[in-house]
């Protein structure tokens, strides 16, 4: 019987393929969806993929909060946000050019900005209370109710390809839950065999939170990005990320803030806090500039990522 760090490597591996079929199944069903229902792939993406793959960043900082600390939910969320620009746009963009659209700029990009902003604002005293968690759960709300009216009043234009218009059929729903069954079984298993192994050599919450649970639940966007890129499918890869960060900030916190109020260390509020917003920021100029994530775009996101992870070694 294993035990230690033997069981801790093989749920971590556990945990990595799983992740991987998930982002398959993910990506196949929510592809099916829109054309069934005409969505735009965009909204498809910052919508029902980001929704589902933000879920174990919920999970993780639900639980995290209640059993460890707040330090685990703010650290995993913070850790996430910068993972999912730095890592995830990055290596997406580095396997496939990421053109921008429209939509994306026009709806979505936004709100990103926007939920950054609030986080700033509202975590400059060091707490984000109850209050500020029902500020976050209601922006998320006008959000989504703004994407279903936009949805309704500029649909997609009419596609020709097998399946457009059949609707939400059976096949597409089960192909998404199961995606999100084992991005989410996936990434706890992968996040527990990390925290084990971290713990045991005496690695803070924080630290832990940014780094080994940040990179495990960005992993769901990570492959779904990835796959999207493989497959051309550019626009859920964009829209999978901007979602996500926005269900991070306005979902998760949100709803950890209602559950227990999450007091933010100075040391986070002038070093993570800040690095979020400053990814946010460099990534829309990218996005603003020339409407398309090059390579050498990718490239420097990158290699940001890998200096944030120096820093925090540091």
């Amino acid at each position: 019987m294993l035990s230690g760090p033997a069981f801790a490597l093989v749920l971590l591996a556990a945990g990595i393929v799983a992740l991987y079929g998930g982002a398959e199944l993910l990506v196949a069903g929510a592809g099916r969806l829109a054309l069934g229902v005409g969505l735009r792939a965009a909204t498809v993406g910052v919508t029902v993929i980001a929704f589902a793959t933000t879920a174990p960043e919920l999970f993780v900082a639900t639980i995290g909060a209640v059993n460890v600390s707040t330090d685990i939910g703010l650290g995993a969320v913070l850790g996430s946000n910068i993972a999912n620009i730095g890592l995830v746009l990055g290596v997406a963009a580095l396997i496939k050019p990421l053109h921008i659209s429209q939509t994306a700029m026009r709806r979505h990009v936004p709100f990103m900005l926007f939920a950054v902003v609030l986080l700033v604002a509202l975590g400059m005293d060091g707490t984000i209370g109850r209050l500020e968690g029902a500020v976050f759960l209601l922006v998320l709300g006008g959000f989504t109710a703004y994407l279903i009216s936009s949805a309704n009043t500029n649909p997609a234009p009419a596609d020709d390809r097998p399946g457009a218009g059949d609707g939400i059929t059976l096949r597409a729903v089960v192909l998404v839950l199961g995606g999100l069954l084992a991005l989410v079984l996936g990434s706890r298993w992968l996040v527990s065999g990390g925290t084990a192994l971290l713990s045991a050599l005496g690695v803070s919450d924080l630290v832990i939170g940014l780094t080994v649970l940040a990179l495990g639940t960005s992993l769901p966007e990570l492959a779904a990005s990835a796959v999207g890129a493989v497959r051309g499918e550019t626009e859920f890869a964009i829209g999978n990320v901007v979602g996500s960060n926005i269900y991070n900030i306005l979902a998760v916190l949100g709803i950890v803030a209602l559950i227990t109020p999450i007091e933010i260390a100075s040391s986070t509020l002038w070093f993570e806090v800040p690095l979020v917003a400053v990814f946010t920021v460099v990534l829309v100029g990218m996005m603003a500039y020339g409407r398309t994530l090059t390579r050498f775009d990718g490239a420097v996101l990158v290699g940001g990522y890998v200096v944030f992870l120096a820093l925090l070694a540091s």
